[in-house]
């Protein structure tokens, strides 16, 4: 089965159509019957030539009843949008299309009806100037052109991507009532996965138990995407629940009240508007970040996910469409927060949607931007973890870049303190959980845990302290490697500088330059973001540096695989974000990588955690 929205400004016609289609009245009230006018959202069903059959839900065309329409729209996959031939393309369709690609709707069918009133031709030649949409003329009070209207609609239908079944679901209820004997009913349009009969899903915060299921007017015990579904619930009062809400697979969603969204609200979105997607309709306020990028704050929480389309509504504005990027955004609190934001999301900002959708940050981005992350949180965020290269332990996952630089901030708690409780470094690393500090140390030979306490590090106090001052000195431009007098007066000379790279605290490169360990993978992210291929003196002028660092430097990232050679002058970057990964989870890796001079771990300044 497949579900189709019937749209456009016909409110009477379009319904006759539907009617004539179908064999049933999608006009439920008898004040839409009398007033010729659908008001809310109506529902029929028939077969198709093929032997498939399709669920129309009828909106409503009238200016006042937007939110209803929008409400049947946003969940569907296709949509046949009908014109009468004696009315032509007005303003209320106009509205109703742009709701349509708002929402992503790429799959339709026209539809000019009241035919037997008007040549379709005129109304045919307006609609063409939206859209290439097959189309079909027809009259629903005659039954001309109905058969031409069957097999359109079968060669929509299979033409539609097939939808993911196995996916979680997350139905948008649309309509709630009661009935005698079995209790509360809902109603929507389930989009995707599969719904039993006795599954256990969550409503508004609550499990609760699916009683029976019925598709179409007829039982079933279980129900598969596309399809119209009615859920009988156990146990629920009807007043409990209202269109709006949802029935979700438990544990697969993240119910957010803050996201951060690309929009298509010219340069400045409205500081209020009502955000719409599914059948939910909530009040947002909205905070610009750059052009194209806004954090939406919502009246209340929705289960969102990356990805998800939705359209803001504001009273004398034109209907935007938002594509969510995010679901758990981090907390602006410090001056300037706004601003990284805003550089974060640039990236997805003003890309065009392409035949495969909208670009969308991935699973290691999004990771970078929480630094540390449940993996279930990741998954319930949208996020595809297949290709995900990311250390961690006890079902959390790091950042890799973030990771070093945790890795090397142990070092120096432990050179620091021997004996370190676990706890103790939990807390000053800011972690979530004592699993992932017990991999950090085991990602740093020769640290250890032994009775709840980090041994093994070997290093001299004075050692330690001399690798904090550099690290310090170098926080504003990490790549500045200190004269041979400056590590003097730091407190670094050759031995010292020798025993802080073995334990992994210092980058020892050739023609005495020292940096913080983890510079080099944190270099390789840099100039990943260069044009490729790129020269030394672009390298240099991207890291902030001297000739007399970067040469020895490409030729350590050369050497560990993160940058290639193309020729004398010309290199690319070659993975950054798999070798510093692998590094960082690998303690043979970091052992081998610490013994000819690659870092395992960092000495950055830690970055905050969520």
């Amino acid at each position: 089965m497949q579900v189709i929205a019937t749209a456009g400004h016909v409110d009477h016609g379009k319904s006759t159509l539907v009617r004539a289609l179908t064999g049933v009245d999608p006009d439920r009230w008898a004040e839409e019957r009398r007033r010729g006018m659908t008001i809310d959202l109506g529902f029929a069903w028939t077969g198709l030539p093929s032997g498939e059959r399709v669920a129309f839900v009828d909106v409503p065309g009238h200016v006042r009843f937007v939110g209803n329409m929008l409400a049947g729209v946003g969940p569907v996959p296709a949509v046949m949008f009908v014109l009468a031939a004696d009315q032509g393309w007005q303003a209320q369709s106009q509205e109703h299309w742009e709701a349509i690609e708002a929402f992503g709707v790429r799959h339709g069918l026209l539809v000019v009806t009241r035919t037997d009133l008007m040549d379709p031709e005129p109304a045919l030649a307006e609609a063409r100037e939206h859209t290439t949409w097959p189309a079909v003329t027809v009259s629903g009070r005659t039954g001309e052109g109905l058969d031409r209207l069957r097999h359109a609609l079968d060669r929509l239908v299979a033409g539609l991507p097939p939808p993911d079944v196995h996916a979680p679901v997350r139905l948008w209820i649309d309509r709630a009532f009661t009935i005698t004997g079995a209790g509360t009913v809902v109603t929507g349009t389930l989009a995707a996965g599969t719904l039993r009969a006795g599954d256990v899903l969550d409503l508004g915060g609550e499990r609760v138990r699916v009683k029976a299921l019925q598709t179409l007017g007829e039982p079933a015990g279980r129900v598969e995407a596309t399809a119209r579904v009615a859920v009988n619930l156990r146990g629920v009062d009807r007043d409990r629940v209202a269109r709006g809400m949802t029935l979700l697979t438990p544990g697969a969603w993240v119910e957010t009240g803050t996201v951060d969204v690309r929009h298509g609200a010219g340069e400045r979105p409205p500081r209020e508007a009502v955000l719409h997607i599914g059948s939910a309709a909530v009040p947002v306020r909205i905070r610009p970040f750059a052009p194209g990028t806004a954090r939406l704050t919502l009246a209340r929480p929705l289960p969102l996910r990356i990805g998800d389309r939705a359209l803001l509504r504001c009273p004398g504005r034109p209907i935007a469409g938002v594509v969510v990027l995010d679901v758990h955004p981090p907390v602006l609190r410090r001056g300037g927060a706004g601003r990284r934001r805003a550089a974060q999301l640039a990236p997805y900002a003003a890309d065009p949607d392409g035949p495969g959708g909208p670009r969308l940050p991935d699973a290691a981005t999004v990771l970078s931007w929480r630094g540390v992350a449940r993996r279930a949180e990741l998954a319930a965020s949208g996020c595809d973890l297949a290709g995900l290269q990311a250390p961690g332990a006890d079902g959390w996952l790091a950042d890799p870049e973030l990771w070093a630089c945790l890795a090397g901030r142990l070092g120096e708690l432990a050179a620091a303190e021997p004996g370190l409780p676990v706890d103790a470094a939990r807390a000053a690393l800011g972690l979530p959980c004592r699993g992932l500090v017990e991999a950090l140390v085991r990602a740093r030979p020769p640290l250890r845990v032994e009775g709840g306490r980090i041994v093994g590090t070997g290093l001299p106090a004075p050692v330690a302290a001399a690798v904090e001052r550099l690290r310090r000195e170098l926080a504003a431009a990490p790549y500045r490697a200190p004269e041979a007098d400056d590590l003097a007066r730091l407190g670094l000379d050759a031995r010292a500088i020798a025993l802080a790279a073995r334990a992994g605290l210092l980058l020892r490169l050739r023609d005495g330059v020292v940096l913080p360990a983890g510079a080099d993978t944190a270099a390789a992210r840099l100039l990943a973001r260069l044009p490729q291929p790129f020269t030394a003196a672009e390298a240099r002028t991207a890291l902030g540096t001297s000739r007399r660092v970067v040469i020895p430097l490409l030729e350590h990232l050369d050497t560990l695989g993160l940058t290639r050679r193309l020729d004398d002058r010309l290199r690319v970057v070659a993975t950054p974000d798999t070798s510093a990964g692998d590094t960082a989870r690998d303690p043979a890796a970091a052992g081998a990588a610490s013994r000819r001079g690659a870092p395992t771990a960092s000495g950055t300044a830690r970055r905050s955690l969520p």
